[in-house]
């Protein structure tokens, strides 16, 4: 640790030498491509702090060195990012006339500009952001998890909460694709790779709530996510110690076939062998995907997508040793395991589109897709625990040694369970725009198909007595055993207009649309309208609000169905969510430099809900809709340029979601030896998290922008804690807060421009970059789940329970080279 600290302290504060040399000035205009003035351009000289804005007639001027070749580079808020490359003499002064042009989405032919996408409840996310920050999962879930209103308490899962969501809650698509993840992962030791790969990525657009009719039957969020449609030979390679990844992208010389492939390999061994349980761990997570197109004519495009992913986690452990409890009872958890755990999860997707563009402004999207997951899961662990006290007194000969045992036993945990699902879908998507209107409609089918075996129990067994003790038999701490084979189908349609109306006073901006779906399960029609409606004022300041609403169904999916008793709900609805979204955003310049803060409030009304309860990643469903509920709150987040160059965020949210669930009751009194119970109405759900915030900062030293820097921290207060073998939902426990930081260093070896001699190895690159990072930095215990952990009965026939956490990763050091070509 302390070579770390003084690397840090030399790489931060090493000096840099300054040589005298002469200056020059810039002036100049900046337009769009209508000739009228951009204000609040940024204007910086690239490798350096130096930098201005546009006034509102487009006018600028800077100072720069003279005698060197210099980059400027013109940005602004939905524009595209200009370059010029410049060397003046001493003294001289020159005049640019800059015209930016704007920032489009390409859509086939048609466009959507980054004006309407503003005014949308969609944010774009900068693919480039997502290239140097430290993450032990996926880039892109990173990214995400650092946005306002997103929420994750555990650094080895990819998944994420929203605004009181749950994981299942969120919809993925890629180029119009839902994605879909495998069922049986109960902890994030389990989870591998997800299915985006960083290394294609093109553009992410991300929706905390709020989302158009176009967006599926979810009800927290939306990540839109797009592939790069290469242009020419490419790729890109990455090698560290949680793993490897390679991309490779080209075009045929007639520009009709273009292709797009990545591999992936994943190992977490390194950070697993930071947990408290000691042991052999296996974990080896890879895959293959590809995006080919062939492009007939103009009018018709062909592509197809496929990717096949194997995640193998085995587990021999051996050894677990926790402390807990608190300052004035604390205890210690001895382990003593025999077994293993093995675990594979595979999944395959191909999806084949075509695109049709028969006139202009006007594309017809034809998608079928098939996505199959076979997964198993099988352990046969034994362990033998001890739980004792601790010395706590100050200068003790004991302290800290144990004093007294409380409990002793033996607990057997065995499964067997296998799932096979498959998910098979046809659908058409079409977009006019047409007299300042763009029309988007869409059909889906849908087949689901589920198989699913399920043998696991768990014994426990107390100084001789197996637990839950009646005295007459040995019962099962937790039994299931079940076959199931259902499946179903699932109609969509929607139609949703999007149109712009310009005045003196200001822009307005309405996207109305309407979904409908049949799932014929249960013969449940749902009809979902929903509308944004947003405005921009011609004021001084560049400002936009929005103000959204709508229905959000979602039809429950195999593990929605299944009832704690292992059997399936064949009545069971689809939940319910009621948006209702007010915010807005704020571009202004600050330190001549530009900024956006963007706030949103929220409420959501739930209904026809499943309860569930969490443990670590994995959710138990209650399999029946006997809950209400609602999430409020508010989300704030500031991005900008603090470094010139390099975007930087903070983001802080208060939330709270709280659920009525029919049955669950609390005990008030006690008369006369009996217990007295009351209905226990609305309390936390367990995804309710008061406060959340947020970093991620990047910055470089002065005058040497290859040494750069990036910050990634998260606080959550705790999460609601309930105990696994409860019947009820009700719960007073809380989780501690989750409190991590993540630190990266990179140097750029070599850059995209520079020249090397041909002697250099590197000539054949565009980039490389060396990347150094710190995983937990202050090394902070945080909690993934708990362990419940019993005793036979004391002297007062009471028998004991513990919570013992199961702690996250520790702190951990991670090399990374990534190359590109």
């Amino acid at each position: 640790m302390r070579s770390t600290l003084l690397t840090i302290l030399f790489i931060l504060t090493a000096p840099m030498m300054i040589h005298g040399q002469g200056s020059a000035r810039i002036t100049g205009l900046v337009t769009d491509s209508l000739g009228q003035p951009v204000e609040l351009a940024n204007v910086a000289l690239a490798g350096s702090r130096e930098g201005t804005m546009t006034a509102s007639d487009g006018s600028f001027k800077i100072s720069v060195p003279s005698d060197q070749p210099l980059e400027i580079v013109i940005s602004c808020i939905g524009y595209v990012t200009r370059k010029e490359r410049v060397m003046l003499k001493n003294g001289e002064q020159r005049e640019l006339s800059l015209t930016l042009q704007q920032d489009v989405t390409s859509i086939g032919e048609i466009s959507v500009s980054a004006r309407q996408d503003r005014a949308s409840t969609f944010q774009r996310i900068n693919v480039a952001d997502m290239n140097y920050m430290p993450s032990t999962t996926g880039k892109i879930e990173a990214i995400i998890k650092s946005q306002a209103g997103v929420s994750s308490n555990n650094e080895l899962s990819s998944q994420y909460s929203v605004r009181g969501g749950n994981f299942d809650e969120n919809l993925v698509y890629v180029n119009d694709i839902e994605i879909y993840r495998p069922f049986l992962v109960r902890s994030g030791e389990q989870e591998g790779l997800s299915f985006i790969n960083s290394d294609l990525v093109s553009s992410i657009r991300f929706s905390a709530g709020g989302f158009d009719a176009r967006y599926g039957d979810k009800m927290s969020s939306a990540l839109d996510i797009t592939y790069r449609k290469p242009e020419k030979f490419a790729g890109s390679a990455e090698v560290s110690l949680l793993g490897a990844s390679i991309h490779m992208e080209g075009i045929s010389k007639n520009k009709r076939l273009s292709y797009l492939t990545g591999y992936r390999y994943k190992t977490t061994s390194y950070l697993l062998n930071t947990l408290e349980t000691t042991g052999d761990y296996k974990p080896q997570f890879s895959d293959l995907q590809a995006l080919i197109t062939y492009r007939f004519s103009r009018k018709v495009e062909l592509s197809f997508l496929t990717n096949y992913s194997s995640n193998v986690y085995q587990f021999v452990p051996e050894t677990r040793t926790t402390e807990f409890g608190t300052q004035e009872l604390p205890f210690n958890l001895k382990i003593y395991y025999d077994g293993q755990e093995f675990d594979r999860f595979n999944t395959y997707l191909g999806a084949l589109s075509l695109n049709i563009y028969p006139v202009n402004n006007l594309t017809l999207k034809f998608i079928a897709t098939a996505f199959q997951t076979n997964e198993q899961e099988t352990f046969d662990i034994r362990g033998q625990y001890l739980i004792n006290e601790l010395d706590n007194t100050p200068g003790s000969e004991t302290y800290g040694d144990s004093i007294l045992n409380i409990g002793v036993g033996t607990m057997f945990s065995h499964a067997r369970n296998y799932l096979d699902a498959y998910v098979i879908s046809g659908s058409h998507i079409g977009t006019l725009r047409a007299g300042g209107h763009l029309l988007k409609w869409g059909l889906k089918y849908q087949y689901q198909d589920f198989y699913d075996r399920i043998n696991e129990w768990k014994l426990v067994d107390s100084a001789g007595f197996v637990l839950p003790n009646n005295g007459r038999e040995i019962v099962m701490d937790d039994y299931s055993r079940t076959t199931q084979h259902i499946s179903y189908d699932l109609f969509t349609s929607f139609i949703q207009d999007t149109w712009e109306i310009n005045t003196v006073e200001a822009d307005y901006f309405i996207t109305a649309g309407v979904r409908g779906s049949l799932w014929n399960f249960n013969k449940s029609l749902m009809v979902s309208p929903r509308i944004t409606f947003s405005v921009q004022p011609n004021w001084t300041r560049d400002m936009i609000f929005h103000l959204s609403g709508g229905y959000y169904y979602q039809p429950p999916f195999y593990k929605e169905m299944r009832m704690p008793d292992d059997q399936i709900n064949f009545g069971i609805k689809p939940q319910r969510s009621t948006h209702l979204l007010l915010g807005g955003d704020y571009i202004f310049s600050l330190w001549d430099r530009p900024f956006k803060l963007t706030t949103e409030m929220y409420y959501k009304w739930l209904d026809d809900l499943i309860p569930y309860k969490i443990e670590n990643v994995r959710i138990s469903y209650a399999g029946e809709n006997i809950a209400t509920g609602y999430a409020t709150g508010i989300d704030f987040k500031l991005t900008g340029e603090f470094v010139p160059g390099s975007d930087s965020w903070f983001t802080a949210s208060l939330m709270q979601t709280r659920e009525d669930i029919a049955g669950d009751s609390i005990l008030v009194d006690i008369v006369d030896g009996v217990n007295v119970y009351e209905a226990a109405g609305y309390y936390a759900r367990p995804t309710n998290q008061l406060f959340t915030a947020g970093v991620f900062f990047q910055d470089y030293l002065p005058n040497n922008p290859d040494y750069k820097v990036q910050l990634s921290a998260f606080f959550g207060t705790g999460l609601p804690l309930s105990q696994p073998n409860e019947q009820q939902y009700y719960t007073t426990f809380k989780m501690p807060p989750y409190r991590r930081v993540d630190l990266g260093f990179s140097k750029i070896i070599k850059k995209e421009d520079q020249v090397l001699t041909e002697k250099n190895p590197f000539r054949h690159f565009r980039t490389i970059w060396l990347s150094a990072e710190i995983f937990n930095l202050l090394g902070i215990n945080n909690a993934a789940s708990y362990s419940w952990i019993r005793t036979i009965s004391n002297q007062e026939g009471i028998p004991s329970q513990f919570a013992v956490p199961n702690y996250l990763t520790g702190r951990r050091f991670n090399i990374k080279v990534t190359a590109k070509f």
